[in-house]
Order: structure tokens, then sequence, then C-alpha cells
């Protein structure tokens, strides 16, 4: 199903497995899309301790740690929220490094200042997090995807980098 995604999957577990890490998700907008791409591939189990899907802002707060106040200062689709989200998955699951996304994947639901499309995807690595902004194209599934695969590649680059 997502055979397409093998290759940069692949280059996730080895840079995990190079580095003796282990990692773990924490998704919104992309509903669990990344650890379907990360377990779609065999032995995803030696890297990859699992996720926790936080649609709802009471699961952002509650399981990930996640401030009320960021909550209702910035919104869910921002960028403290996807570090605290990467961070707190991290605590959750014992991890040392996280991908965390949050977005407007539409149709619906979008605004002047967060139209379909923008995605805020974070990531931890021992402690420290990082996020980016994107704005991406296309229907729900495609916004989806590429956020899935943008997550994904974030923290590939992030561990070649370290």
């Amino acid at each position: 199903m997502f055979a397409e995604n093998d290759v940069l999957v692949q280059s996730l577990a080895q840079a995990l497995q190079k580095r003796g890490l282990v990692c773990s998700s924490a998704e919104s907008c992309t509903g669990g899309l990344v650890g379907a791409m990360l377990t779609a591939v065999p032995g995803s189990s030696d890297w990859y301790l699992g996720g926790v899907i936080s649609y709802a802002n009471s699961v952002k707060a509650g399981l990930l740690k996640v401030s009320g106040d960021d909550l209702a200062r910035f919104g869910a689709v921002s960028e403290p929220v996807v570090r605290t989200m990467a961070l707190g998955a991290c605590a959750a699951t014992g991890a040392d490094a996280a991908m965390s996304t949050s977005g407007v994947a539409g149709p619906g639901g979008g605004s002047a200042e967060k139209p379909v499309g923008t995605v805020w995807i974070g990531w931890a690595l021992k402690g420290e997090s990082r996020a980016r902004l994107f704005h991406f194209d296309g229907s729900r599934d495609e916004v989806r995807v590429q956020a899935a695969r943008a997550a994904i590649e974030g923290l590939v680059s992030w561990l070649e980098e370290a």
C-alpha cells in the first residue's frame, strides 16, 4: 500500500539504527498516516515504538502535555504546539526522536490566516525540538500524504545533521 515510500522509510530506519535510536510520532491532520507509512516496512518494530493520534485538543493536552495556554493563544496548527507534541511523543513512548503534524488538510476548515494546506510539522531529538511551516497543495488526501512524507524527511535530515 505504501511501497512508494519504502526508500524514504528505509533511509529513516538506517539513520536511526546507525545511531542506536528509536522514534515515535504524534499526529493530528495526518491521522496516523506517518505511523502507517513507517510500519509498512518490515522490521520497523526495531526502530519505531508507536504513536499518538491526537486529533482533539484534549488529547494533545492530556497525552502529549501541550499547554492549554498555547492551544488557546496560538491554536492547534502552530509552532509551539507541534514542538510540544513531538517532545510529548518522546516522553509518552520513551523514544529518542519523534515527528508531529498539525494542520488544515481541507477541504474546509481553512481561514485567511491558516488556509487549507497549512501544516506545521515538529520534530524532537534527544530533548531538543524544532518545527517548520509548510503550505501544501491538493486534495485532503494529497495534503495528508505530503505532510507525512515531509515529517519523515525532516527527521531523516536532522539525524543526518547530528
